[in-house]
């Protein structure tokens, strides 16, 4: 498994280095500068008087540079020297841009970056000027970062080690972004497929979290680990359940019958994290119960929370006793969890087990539920942001939505043919227990096929119920949703309020219009009289006919999900986005509101997933003019497949 990259390539002084630390600290990743060596091979080259390339490079070989890659303290070193400091002076940044240009030079330098970041677990934030095009051209999330040019003047004074005055700083980078620029070879340019990203009216933390979320949202960050480990039989598997919200560890009133670690992918209140349930810990294990044990031994290593259940109506066992040191040994957080209270006078007897000397009990009954929710606040208030366990599963999520009879399951099995590539037996997530991972259209997907939706979850009872839940868990967890309808049949009100479930959700959307080998032509004219009546609000949605009994049209299902992901990822450039605003209000003004009309100073594309856009004014904008902006933004850049968001912040211009 290689490592997780995030490329950010910039011009100087817009907010790279600050950048890049802040977001591999929070995530625990690695963090290589590589403007930093090529500024300590411009330090080599001024500081040893050397006269050529080939002398720099004889020089660098028998003094290597080397990079630190802590977030919190990257240093650089040039053989035994610490030149970490000397790097900043005006001096070797007036030289770099010539030094850089050199490309044996670069061929050396970018070499050591690739064999940095290839050791780089979990992942690494790489930044400088040819990462996404160059260095790391397969890099997981690419990022161009940029600023204007008295917001870096600003930025790179304050990084000087030496007092210089604004107007040699601006005219340096000047002069360095038009060499970066213009150079021959890894000019410096946005990567075809990077997210850019104007940081001028931004603050760090505000840049931080932008490109937090874009992270998030292609599933790169780590998830956070939860052992539930215990003796035998006090209840662990069915607290798996409990968390799971559904039946999927195997319970049974004997002891031993979970013998391996098993992996669940759990969710509460919106936190991801990995459920890990071990078999019962045995004091002194003999035969199959030493690899049992051993397990649970494992689990408590590489875990980040740890759930310590005791079976409160037995007490605590001199075996407890021993894990107890155990768990302490381990430095990781501990809840006691104290099963099968049912009573307040079991909870009064289950207060001994303050005795373990794990702090406070925590009271459940994992059978019924009782204290389950208060319990997984706890954990999940505990867990780190990012974890350890890192999903390997970058597969496009599309999630099978419709009522019952509607096709799904058809759908699927059209889509997979007779050649189902890969069928992903996922056990244990809050969503249905086996998805479906297949090459599609030329690319590899991974399918959900949910229950149909016959009521809301407020109005259906018993598996009706969770089925809803299920399919409102794998909307969240979706990237785009196909709709699938019954063209045959006439649109009903269930089919509505699931659209609205999609809508709430944000997701990108494709209108699949199944059983089309049964709609005659009265039909079709009725269909588009019902879609025009009801669905005016989504007329941006992809929509497909098809016939999935007999495959007919699915290959066309593939392009429609591509483009309507791409447009919920799109990212409109900041210069571009306010050039249409201004053109658009110079035609088109706000309408007047209180006597005055509302000024519009700027617009900023604040998120993707889907495209969120905010409108800075002095004064507040009326709904139908905001509606007017987002018809002429899909009008100018399309978005077709995503719904858009279009806010609106009042401020005072400065």
């Amino acid at each position: 498994m290689n490592p997780k990259v995030l490329a950010i390539d910039g011009p100087s002084g817009s907010g790279k280095s600050s950048t890049s630390k802040q977001l591999a600290i929070r995530s625990n990743w690695k963090y290589l500068d590589t403007g930093a060596l090529y500024r300590g091979a411009t330090f080599a080259y001024i500081k040893n008087n050397l006269e050529s390339e080939s002398e720099l490079i004889d020089f660098l070989k028998r003094n290597p540079l080397v990079f630190s890659c802590d977030p919190k303290s990257p240093t650089l070193k040039l053989g035994n020297l610490d030149i970490t400091d000397e790097i900043r002076s005006q001096q070797v940044t007036a030289k770099v841009s010539e030094i850089s240009q050199l490309s044996n030079l670069r061929e050396l330098l970018v070499s050591i970056q690739r064999e940095i970041i290839k050791e780089s677990f979990p992942g690494i934030v790489v930044e400088g000027r040819d990462i996404g095009t160059v260095v790391a051209p397969d890099a997981d999330l690419k990022v161009f970062l940029f600023a204007d040019l008295s917001a870096r003047t600003a930025r790179r004074e304050g990084e000087l080690k030496e007092k210089i005055k604004s107007a040699e700083v601006s005219a340096s980078l000047e002069s360095r972004d038009l060499k970066d620029s213009t150079r021959k070879i890894s000019p410096l340019r946005p990567a075809q497929d990077a997210l850019e990203l104007d940081s001028t009216q931004l603050s760090l933390p505000e840049v931080v979290d932008v490109i937090w979320d874009w992270l998030k949202a292609k599933n790169l960050l780590g998830l956070p680990k939860v052992a539930i480990i215990g003796r035998p039989n006090v209840g662990k598997s069915t607290l798996v359940n409990r968390i799971l919200g559904r039946r999927e560890a195997i319970v049974e009133d004997v002891p031993g019958v979970t013998r391996d670690r098993i992996r669940y992918e759990a969710e509460w209140n919106g936190r991801r994290f990995i459920l890990i349930d071990t078999g019962g810990w045995e004091v002194t294990p003999i035969g199959i119960s030493e690899k049992i044990t051993a397990g649970a031994v494992a689990a408590i290593l590489e875990t980040d929370v740890i759930l310590f259940v005791v079976d409160a109506q037995v007490g605590a066992q001199s075996e407890d006793e021993v894990m107890v040191d155990a768990l302490r040994k381990s430095g990781k957080k501990v809840f006691l969890v104290a099963n099968k209270v049912d009573s307040p006078n079991e909870e009064a007897e289950a207060h001994s087990l303050w005795n373990l000397g794990l702090g406070e009990p925590h009271f459940v009954t994992a059978l019924h539920g009782k204290g389950s929710a208060d319990l997984l606040d706890l954990v999940v208030a505990a867990l780190p942001e990012v974890g350890s366990a890192i999903v390997k599963d970058n597969y496009r999520k599309v999630a099978l939505i419709g009522r019952p009879n509607v096709g799904k399951s058809s759908l699927l099995n059209a889509i997979a043919g007779d050649q189902l590539s890969l069928v992903d037996a996922q056990a244990g997530t809050t969503r249905d227990p086996v998805d479906s991972i297949l090459e599609f259209g030329g690319f590899t997907w991974r399918f959900v096929d949910t229950a149909g939706i016959r009521k809301r979850a407020n109005q259906a009872s018993g598996s009706e119920y969770y089925a809803v839940l299920r399919t409102e868990v794998a909307l969240e967890r979706a990237e785009v949703v196909a709709l699938v309808l019954d063209a045959s049949e006439p649109l009903t009100e269930q089919d509505l309020k699931i659209i609205s479930m999609v809508e709430d959700a944000g997701r990108a959307l494709v209108l699949v219009m199944n059983k089309w080998d049964l709609v005659d032509e009265d039909r079709q004219t009725q269909l588009e009289k019902e879609l025009d009546r009801h669905l005016t609000h989504i007329t941006w949605a992809q929509r497909v006919n098809v016939a999935a009994k007999t495959g007919w049209h699915r290959d066309r299902l593939a392009p429609a999900l591509r483009t309507a992901l791409n447009s919920w990822e799109q990212r409109i450039p900041t210069g571009k986005l306010n050039s249409f605003l201004g053109a658009l209000i110079g035609a088109t003004p706000p309408p007047v509101r209180g006597g005055k009309q509302p000024k519009i100073f700027y617009a900023t594309q604040a998120g993707i997933s889907p495209p969120k856009f905010v409108i800075f004014t002095n004064d507040w904008i009326e709904p139908s003019y905001r509606r007017f902006i987002e018809r002429k933004l899909r009008d100018e850049f399309g978005f077709p497949g995503t719904p858009i968001q279009v806010s609106v912040k009042i401020r005072e211009r400065d």
